[in-house]
């Protein structure tokens, strides 16, 4: 019997069309990326139960690196989940979420990570409250640490260390699952005849909720689904530092817009708060984009969906700074970020990682808004 494949060149055929049809965005990588997951949104045929890539006799082909379907045996799945599903144990005894020399930032909100070991040296990212980061060295009352992918200096007073650290630590870390695929379904129910909630890509984590043999139980944003084990890496991690972020000045862009995202992103590292729309103390996703959209005279109600309906829709090849991203399943609407450029949102994502920015098509988007 032979499959059929839709072929990885087909889907990137698909994205050039969508992303070079706009003349707005030229070569970004990101609006390629835009195009392939809208191409890929558009082959789930309004998230029908049947994969894209089918035999001919209506049944489910094999996995290929382009993109994941969980379709593979169930014996195998079974064995291989079951490896990735026992007890995750650090490589060396003295060794705890892979950190050596364990330092956990003690702050409510974030902690500033500078370039250089002083209050004026450059702001290049931000640890979250109760962060870990590897203690690399000590300067005049400065540590110099690595937390993901930022390296700087942070104030040693604000930084718990020792054992006091790795006691914290055991509390504090959670099982996180890394999607080891270009991209995979999220999914409504644990098997394949249910609802794809979304699309998400390569190296994207995704805190675990429960785990199974076959499907783990996952939270992506503030809403839960499930995701087939074998296309996801299981660790156990602390929340990690986040890379400071500056919008790109733009003649086409006007300079309220630039202050709002700058404004936005002055927020990266607050907490996030289901219900919350308090920008000091706590914001959900709406009430996020709801409190520094009214700073420039947009007011929005307190949903994700509500706000939807406003301003005017333009593609994701169309996106300035500034405009709204919705997310969600099918054509329901749960969540909702900033677009500050360059192919990324700033959002209030949830309550482990608070406001952070992420890749803007780190899941399908549903539509996009522009609010002045």
């Amino acid at each position: 019997m032979k499959f059929k494949f839709i072929k990885p060149g087909a889907i990137f055929m698909a994205a050039m069309t969508l992303v070079c049809g706009s003349g707005k965005v030229a070569t970004q990588a990101a609006s390629i990326r835009a195009g392939v997951s809208a191409a890929l949104a558009e082959c789930l045929n309004d998230n029908a139960k049947v994969s894209m890539f089918a035999k001919a006799d209506g049944g489910i082909a094999p996995h290929t690196a382009f993109a994941a379907e969980e379709a593979k045996d169930g014996k195998e799945d079974a064995g291989k989940a079951k490896k990735r599903s026992k007890k995750i144990e650090d490589a060396q005894d003295e060794t705890i979420c892979g950190y050596t020399n364990l330092g956990i930032a003690n702050v409510s909100n974030y902690l500033n990570i500078r370039e250089e070991a002083g209050e004026d040296a450059k702001i290049v990212g931000k640890l979250p409250a109760d962060a870990g980061c590897e203690i690399l060295d000590t300067k005049d009352g400065w540590y110099r640490i690595r937390s993901g992918k930022v390296s700087g200096y942070v104030r040693g007073d604000y930084i718990i260390t020792g054992d006091k650290a790795r006691q914290m630590a055991e509390t504090l870390k959670k099982t996180m699952a890394t999607v080891n695929t270009l991209t995979v379904y999220i999914r409504e129910k644990p098997n394949t005849d249910c609802t794809i909630l979304t699309i998400v890509t390569t190296d994207e984590e995704l805190e675990v909720v429960e785990e199974g043999e076959e499907w783990i139980e996952i939270k992506l944003d503030d809403e839960n689904g499930f995701v087939n084990a074998q296309y996801v890496n299981l660790s156990e991690e602390l929340k990690k530092a986040m890379p400071y972020t500056e919008a790109e000045r733009s003649a086409e862009v006007p300079d309220t817009k630039y202050a709002l995202v700058q404004n936005a992103l002055s927020y990266v590292g607050g907490r996030y708060v289901w219900g919350g729309t308090s920008l000091t103390n706590g914001v959900d996703c709406s009430g996020f984009t709801m409190r520094i959209m009214a700073q420039y005279g947009v007011y929005l109600p307190h949903s994700s969906r509500g706000q939807a309906g406003y301003g005017r829709s333009v593609s994701t090849s169309e996106l300035q700074p500034g405009d709204l991203i919705f997310y969600g399943s099918g054509n329901s609407i749960s969540h909702v970020a900033i677009y500050i450029g360059n192919g990324q949102i700033v959002h209030a994502s949830n309550s482990r990682d608070g406001i952070k920015v992420s890749n803007a098509f780190y899941r399908t988007p549903i539509c996009c808004r522009r609010m002045f």
